[in-house]
């Protein structure tokens, strides 16, 4: 199952999830769509749902994961 949100951040426009490929994808606000492998369900809910989306990125979802740019 796949899911997508927008969140309220701006750093980060929004933010979905591929269950069954275990890859998180963030859109940024001011341009550039990337793709995260092999994060979990929980910690991509936990990044659409944080206080801080962007604080949350930086600490646990950027330079955590393989990542490549898909625009």
């Amino acid at each position: 199952m796949a899911w997508s949100q927008s969140v309220f951040s701006s750093m980060i426009s929004e933010v979905s999830y591929d269950e069954e490929r275990q890859v998180l994808t963030v859109t940024f606000s001011k341009g550039g769509v990337y793709e995260y492998d092999g994060v979990a369900e929980g910690t991509a809910t936990s990044l659409a749902n944080a206080p801080s989306v962007g604080a949350m990125f930086l600490a646990e979802i950027r330079d955590q994961y393989p990542t490549r740019r898909v625009r």
